[in-house]
């Protein structure tokens, strides 16, 4: 690899600046640390996030079968 040196260098520095930090994947207990209704808010933003995105996605696949079928 072309930049090994310096990705070794940057991931050590980052692992330096880690150290001593609780990191969420580590932690076996994260339901322990979630709010009440912290689970039900991260899924109103997911679907607030994706909804939207699928529909235009789902128009768009829609008006080319609709130009291919019926122009």
């Amino acid at each position: 690899m072309m930049f090994r040196g310096k990705y070794d260098r940057a991931k050590a520095f980052q692992k330096e600046q880690m150290q001593g930090r609780d990191l969420a994947y580590d932690d076996e207990n994260i339901s322990d640390k979630l709010e009440k209704n912290d689970t039900l808010a991260m899924i109103l933003a997911g679907l607030i996030t994706f909804i939207p995105a699928a529909l235009i996605a789902l128009g768009i696949i829609c008006l080319v079968g609709w130009l291919f079928l019926f122009r």
